[in-house]
Parts: C-alpha cells; sequence; structure tokens
C-alpha cells in the first residue's frame, strides 16, 4: 500500500474515534488516593485550575518523576492557567538570578552555575522543566531556606539559632509533636535514622517544611489569579508536611500528587492522608 495512503487511513481512524494516540497515551494515568479509581488529564486539571498550590512530588534522581512534574507544569500553562513554579532546589535569596533567567537575562551557562550553588543534584534532571519555564515566561520562586540553617537546627536544634537567624526565617515557628515526628520517621525512612538527635532532625525538617509554605504564600497573597506548582521531595510535599504548614496559615486550597515509586510510592503505601493523587505509568 501507498505510504501516504496508509497515513491518511491511520488519521482518519484516529478522528473517528474521537482523540489523538497521543491523547490516548497520556489519559487515565492518575489514581484518586481516596476513591481509589482512576481520573481522567481533564477530570485532574478541573480540580487544580480550582486549586492555587499544587504539590508534586520527587525522587531527586529519578527522571520519571521530572517528566511527571513538567507534565502537571504544562497541562496547566497548556489550559490558559497563570503558573507560577516553586522550587525547594533554590533559595529564596537567590530570587534577583532565577528572575533574570526567565527574563533572559543570564544565559544557560551562568544559570547552571547559579543552579549548582543551591543544589547538588545533575542540573539535567532539571533542565527541561527550567527550560519550559523561560521558553514561556513562567516565573520561578526560590522557596528554600540556607542550608546552614538547616543543618544547625539538625545538629543543635531549633533553640541554638540566633535571633538573626530566627528573623530571616520569619513567621516560622517549630513545635514538633509524636504526631510528626511518626511521620517524619515514616516518610524519610533510613535518612533520619543516622541522625544523633532525631528530635532535631524532626526540627530541620519542619523549618525547611514551613519556611517553603510560608515563602509560597507570600508570593501567592501578591500574585492573586496565580496557580503555584511546588516541586520537591517526596517527603516535603505530603499533607502531613507543606500543605500543613500551608492550612495553619491559609484557607488556600491545595492538591498533593506523588509520582509513583512501586514499593515506596504505590496504591499500597500511601492513601488519602497522604496525597489526592498518584500519578502512574510514567514511562
Amino acid at each position: 500500500m501507498n505510504k501516504k495512503i496508509l497515513m491518511a487511513l491511520i488519521a482518519v481512524i484516529t478522528v473517528s474515534n474521537g482523540c489523538t494516540a497521543s491523547e490516548k497515551t497520556v489519559s487515565q494515568r492518575f489514581l484518586d488516593l481516596n476513591s481509589l479509581t482512576e481520573r481522567t488529564d481533564s477530570e485532574v486539571l478541573s480540580r487544580m485550575k480550582k486549586d492555587r498550590l499544587v504539590l508534586v512530588g520527587e525522587h531527586h534522581t529519578n527522571e520519571n518523576h521530572h517528566r511527571a512534574q513538567l507534565r502537571v507544569i504544562r497541562m496547566l500553562h497548556e489550559a490558559g492557567v497563570k503558573v507560577a513554579i516553586g522550587m525547594e532546589m533554590f533559595r529564596r535569596e537567590n530570587q534577583n538570578e532565577l528572575d533574570g533567567w526567565i527574563s533572559g537575562k543570564l544565559d544557560e551557562g551562568e544559570f547552571e552555575k547559579v543552579y549548582y550553588n543551591n543544589w547538588t543534584y545533575s542540573y539535567s534532571f532539571y533542565r527541561p522543566i527550567l527550560l519550559y519555564a523561560r521558553d514561556n515566561h513562567i516565573p520561578v520562586i526560590g522557596l528554600n531556606v540556607p542550608s546552614d540553617i538547616t543543618r544547625q537546627v539538625a545538629r543543635m536544634g531549633y533553640q541554638s539559632l540566633s535571633d538573626e537567624q530566627r528573623g530571616y526565617l520569619g513567621d516560622v515557628a517549630c513545635r514538633v509533636d509524636k504526631e510528626y515526628m511518626a511521620f517524619i520517621r515514616e516518610a524519610f525512612g533510613g535518612h533520619s535514622h543516622g541522625n544523633a538527635n532525631f528530635v532535631y532532625f524532626c526540627e530541620a525538617q519542619m523549618v525547611w517544611d514551613a519556611v517553603m509554605a510560608v515563602t509560597a504564600l507570600d508570593y501567592m497573597s501578591q500574585n492573586p489569579g496565580t496557580v503555584m506548582v511546588i516541586l520537591a521531595g517526596t517527603g516535603h510535599v505530603r499533607k502531613q508536611a507543606i500543605p500543613a504548614q500551608v492550612r495553619s496559615r491559609s484557607d488556600l486550597p491545595v492538591t498533593v500528587i506523588l509520582p509513583e515509586a512501586p514499593g515506596s510510592i504505590d496504591k499500597t503505601t500511601v492513601d488519602g492522608k497522604d496525597a489526592d493523587y498518584i500519578l502512574l505509568d510514567l514511562k
């Protein structure tokens, strides 16, 4: 059969089915953790458009997770939503450099140096997201606190911070209860067990969560009508972490999405108390 005729027949079949091949590929991949049913992209998009904060977790070196994050950002942007991207990977003090990247004032070589001054994992994991943000003029907001503060809290506790350091944190207190400690032990597993003082480790995580929540809320208050997609490690985006810090300060609606990681993030290991959706089949 002539190749042109074959392609035309494929096109006719595709149209008659009412969707494109790419639409078939990406549909029915969100698992609703409250009902344990799969939701279409359009169903999840309808919810995300109404919410002001959408948190999408990651295992930092999992490329599928970063593709999932970009997919969520793209879904919202292509639906005409005013989007901002909040990133754990950048500190608040580097916002001018982030703005320079989005505006085109910083070339990629310069920006990559800024990235590595903030984060240790390979730039290649985040490059597609950061390029998409720049090419589409989507603001990227640094959410994180200086690492020397969280390291100090993890070693010596929140009470060791000076007045100046606490002033930098702003509206952040640190009251760790048994429920939060149990969550940290579950969410961070082996990462927490090597800490000499587990309470201090929990305090460091709470400071981390709280600062990211406060920074996101500050941006949202100044940019009404924006939906912020927050990208952070899975332990930070679960409902007991950043979302809990948001709830204690605001009534903004929040959606939490965890990308699938069989054995650690699937319908047998997380439920509606942890997140709203698992994003399935990311390959």
